[in-house]
Formats: structure tokens, sequence, C-alpha cells
């Protein structure tokens, strides 16, 4: 199958590298040569990492790597596709201005795929002439180890074109879930305000960030913390998923806690910017960062 993944970010190669692993052939684009250069790096040292654990050969991850062909320019990558994943910011602006590209240059059978997070399958099918073909398929970060695909209806979205999605997945070592276009859908929808909440406890003082970590990781058994999950998912994305939370369903439990919102406004974003509810300035160490977060 032909593949194509529109943006190279964190979330667009490991895509990449999972269909490219599993034979297909892979389109990746982005607006940026420099973005397709780090994508590409970031793609060879992953499969680097899986070769030297033992997971795969010398020849998977050679033969992965020459099924990826990288482009600027939408128009070319898409021409040839069956499936076209698009993979950029959380922005529903541009998610809709790319839609409308991606309809218009991909083949009449494509299918179009968002991995958004929590944006409205429905209403971004509705930027393209075929809103039965646009579904969405949410992976997990890191795409290449995570095995969960929500792959979202969209009000249209037609009964065959999510059996392929959901077979699909399944061929990559996936394992999908089929849920219905709601706000946040089902795993943001759960998630997200758990983590807002947890923010919500250190905004009021009721405890600092490591000790909300360590309850939430040996009282309930989570591998990471919730401040620190935020710090990896990055706040900006954080802030943004509740902001789509709060307006879709109108419900105040939704509402950004004002720290978050403050942490956005600053700039401090997580891992990203080094700087988030844990200071990453340090090679292989973080620390929670020492100030007063209310």
């Amino acid at each position: 199958m032909r593949i194509t993944v529109i943006g190279s970010g964190t979330m667009g190669n490991g895509i990449a590298q999972v269909f490219a692993q599993y034979g297909h052939q892979v389109e990746l684009c982005d607006i940026s040569q420099q973005a397709l250069l780090r994508a590409m790096s970031t793609i060879t040292k992953n499969l680097d990492r899986m070769v030297s654990k033992g997971t795969i050969d010398e020849n998977t991850k050679t033969s992965a790597l020459s099924n990826i062909n990288t482009h600027t320019d939408i128009a070319p990558s898409v021409a040839q596709a069956d499936l076209v994943i698009e993979a950029a910011t959380e922005n529903l602006e541009l998610k809709l201005e790319l839609f409308q590209s991606m309809d218009r240059y991909a083949p009449p059978a494509a299918i179009l795929a968002t991995n958004t997070s929590s944006i409205s399958i429905t209403q971004i099918a509705g930027a393209t002439s075929r809103p039965e073909q646009v579904i969405g398929m949410h992976f997990m970060n890191p795409v290449p180890i995570m095995k969960l695909v929500e792959v979202i209806r969209g009000y249209s979205t037609t009964d065959e074109v999510c059996s392929q999605i959901m077979q699909l997945s399944k061929d990559i070592g996936k394992i999908p879930v089929e849920v219905n276009d709601y706000p946040g859908f089902v795993a943001n929808r759960i998630l997200m305000p758990m983590i807002n909440e947890s923010i919500y406890s250190l905004y009021e003082g009721v405890a600092g960030v490591k000790e909300i970590d360590t309850v939430m990781m040996l009282g309930m058994a989570h591998p990471m913390g919730p401040l620190a999950l935020a710090d990896f998912i990055g706040l900006d994305v954080c802030l943004a998923i509740m902001q789509v939370l709060h307006d879709g369903f109108g419900n105040p439990k939704y509402a950004p806690c004002p720290l978050l919102v403050k942490m956005v406004n600053a700039g401090k974003l997580g891992r990203k910017t080094k700087e988030g509810f844990y200071n990453y300035n340090v090679e292989g160490k973080n620390f929670p960062v020492s100030k007063q977060f209310s």
C-alpha cells in the first residue's frame, strides 16, 4: 500500500517509520527540508537502537529506510497515495487547509486520515469533497513502541473505510480500537482531565510535583506520573486538547487550570523547551522545578 504522511515531527516520523518497517512505500512530506533531515535522522537512530536490541536485523533497517521518500511539496507526495495521514500541529485551521490540499491532489479513491488527538473528524472531513473517505488514526507517542491506534469514525465515514483502516492497523502490528467522533475521543477525554486535575492539585498547594507523580505511580500503578507525562506530551498540546474539550462540551469541568495556561504563555512547555513541571537541562536527569507554581 502506498502511504503518504504529512508532517515529519515526532508523530509523523514515527508513523512513517512503522509503515516503512512493514514494507509499505512511504512518502514523507513537510514544508521544511531541515525538518525532513531531522526526521530521517530520528528514524535512523530509532532503527539503529532496534538493531542493537535485536528487535530487527540490519536488512530490515536498510529496507525500511529505502521505503521512505521525502518531499517539500504536497502535490507530488500524495499523487499516487492509497492512504494519506496528516500528522501536523494540533491546529484546526492548519488541518482544514491541509485536507483541502490532500483532497485536491490525492487520487479519488484515496483514504484521507488525520492523527489528530482531539479535533472533530467530521469538521475536518467537511473541508473535503469525500467526507465518507475521511477517518481518524490517532497513534500514541512514541509511535514505534505504543500499540494502540484510536480509529475514529466521522459522521460520514463508511463501514468499508473503517474496516480497511482497522485491518491496516493490525497489519502494522498495532491494536486498533474503533470509537466515535466526540471531543477528545476516548483516550484524551479521560487522560487530559486527569492531567488537568493533577495541575490543579499543584496549583492549589495540595502537594508538590514529585509527590503528585509518586502518588499516581505507586498508588495507581501508572508508569509515569501525570505531570511528567504532561511534560512529555507538551503543555501546549495539553492546553489545546483541554480547550477542545471545554469548547466541545461547554462544561466547566473541562476548563484548563490557570497554571497550565500561565506556563504555556511563559513558553515552559515541558521536554521540548527543557522546562515544564520538571527541569530537563541536565542531560539524562530531570528535577522538579524549584519554584512556587500557584
